[in-house]
């Protein structure tokens, strides 16, 4: 049953009783759609025997191992006024790093993984390519520079995702990867500290998603298994980034673009632009290197629900309040004051929430989830603690509450993905009122990121923490009725021991 059909049922919460059909939505197992999102993704990139023509030039058509972000363009969706038939280096990335997940079969014994072998190989062409700098964002189907913004995070991403199809690679394709990377280590010790095109692609200044992204793709190269040699800069620059980084912080958030010039905390963007908080903070901890655990990423995390969540926020979703009735939700935007909606022509300000906002909300509780398991502390305080409370978890609640709710909270978010899909195809955005899809179709990134938060709810649990052992109590000893010899007095002697 499709969206259209529950929604006959959406003036009150769907009956549970045995005597009541559950919905559609209510039935869907979220652990077994991983493979029904990685089709729908795959459909997005090109093969030797898979080719794409460009709707812009006729008579070009797509290399092997092209991303397109989407295969919307305006003369083939209405309302929709931007062409999405381009591979965008960081889209690309992202997508490669779930195909690597994937594990998809070797056909040949040696040969690796096609579709990996074919994205390097693409990569490669695009980086050849790159105008005015290797932090170009975006290339045709061909392969060539599309006019378009510079953006660092992008050689940072792509790095991370062919250390991960590293051993899925063949021996040819890993020659390339070496090389990629290389390059793409070399140019990032230039400029990791310069300023960047955002997340968004709508502002330059320094952001904290591309240093997030800078400082994991430095710490995984720093013990890469590629037989690559580590240049002098990689360790100076982790403990740089480390460092900048919680300059973002205002108090209450991370601000997404902190202005050079002024003190820690102080935001590129006036305050009534409504770009803090900004919800690239979450993909930041999803993708790059800021610990799920940072309270001031889960205090950011927390605004974020409440703006778009409570029904007396001034930004909240229609659709949000009336998916509480179907104890589904909520639904994430990107910040405050978006005003994109695939049609730039029209803005309209407050924007509308995204399947993949959504889906990397829902991937920061599995994550927190499965570091909470592993501690055994949850870290709460007084900047978590209403992000903690929105999923029902106090100061009382024991580790594997925490868990059991974080998980729970992450569930709601996809299942809300999954009911205002259509048959599982992924658009762009969904409408803030009446929860329809909207914008590009097909979003290439948004079954990424619903495949990579499935991946994070469905990894087994590492080792728990274990509690300390509580100190054995002193045996007493009777006196023997007769006198004991002085020196045979009882010794009593314990030992606690505590693993972390």
């Amino acid at each position: 049953m499709t969206k259209n059909a529950v929604r006959a049922h959406s003036g009150a919460p769907l009956a549970l009783d045995k005597h009541t059909p559950r919905a559609a939505y209510q039935q869907t197992d979220l652990s077994l759609l991983a493979p029904y999102m990685l089709l729908m993704m795959m459909r997005n990139v090109t093969s030797n025997g898979f080719v794409l023509e460009d709707p812009t030039n006729p008579g070009q058509y797509s290399l092997p191992g092209c991303v397109i972000a989407a295969p919307s363009f305006p003369a083939n969706t209405p309302g929709v006024d931007q062409n999405y038939v381009f591979n965008w280096v960081r889209d690309a990335a992202i997508t490669a790093i779930e195909i690597a997940a994937a594990r998809l079969p070797v056909m040949i014994e040696g040969v690796g993984v096609e579709t990996l072998n074919n994205y390097v190989k693409f990569a490669k062409i695009c980086q050849d390519n790159a105008t005015p700098t290797m932090g170009h964002a975006c290339y045709t189907i061909t392969g060539h520079a599309r006019p378009w913004s510079e953006q660092n995070d992008g050689p940072g991403i792509q790095s991370i995702a062919m250390m991960q199809a590293y051993s899925q690679l063949d021996d040819e394709a890993k020659g390339i990867a070496r090389d990629v990377i290389g390059k793409n280590i070399a140019y990032l010790l230039d400029v990791y500290k310069d300023p960047t095109t955002n997340l968004w692609e709508e502002h330059v200044s320094q952001t904290f998603f591309a240093r997030s992204i800078h400082l994991r793709c430095f710490r995984d190269f720093s013990k890469n298994e590629l037989g690559m040699d580590v240049p002098d800069g990689v360790a100076s620059a982790i403990k740089w980034l480390e460092t900048e980084i919680p300059n973002h912080w205002n108090g209450w958030c991370y601000v997404t673009m902190l202005s050079p010039d002024g003190p820690p905390g102080t935001s590129v963007m006036a305050d009534d632009v409504g770009y803090d908080p900004n919800i690239d903070i979450v993909s930041a901890a999803v993708y790059g290197g800021v610990p799920v655990t940072d309270t001031k990423v889960l205090a950011t995390a927390g605004h974020m629900r409440r703006l778009w969540a409570d029904p007396a926020s001034d930004c909240v979703y229609p659709i949000n309040v009336e998916d509480q009735t179907r104890g589904i939700g909520p639904l994430m935007g990107r910040y405050p004051g978006d005003t994109y909606d695939g049609d730039v022509a029209h803005p309209v300000r407050g924007g509308h929430p995204w399947p993949l906002c959504t889906a990397n909300f829902a991937e920061l509780y599995y994550m927190l989830a499965r570091e909470i398991h592993r501690t055994g502390k949850i870290p709460l305080d007084d900047l978590s603690r209403e992000f903690f409370a929105q999923v029902g978890v106090s100061n009382e609640a024991s580790p594997a509450a925490a868990v059991a709710a974080l998980h729970e909270a992450g569930d709601m978010m996809l299942r809300a993905v999954v009911f205002h899909s259509d048959h599982y195809e992924l658009s762009e955005q969904y409408d803030g009122t009446s929860g329809f899809e909207k914008s590009v179709r097909d979003l290439t990134w948004s079954y990424a990121a619903f495949l990579s938060a499935l991946r994070a709810k469905n990894a087994p649990m590492p080792k728990a923490a274990k509690a300390p052992a509580a100190k054995p109590k002193l045996k007493v000893v009777e006196k023997p009725a007769e006198k004991a010899p002085a020196k045979a007095a009882a010794k009593t002697t314990s030992k606690a021991k505590t693993k972390a």
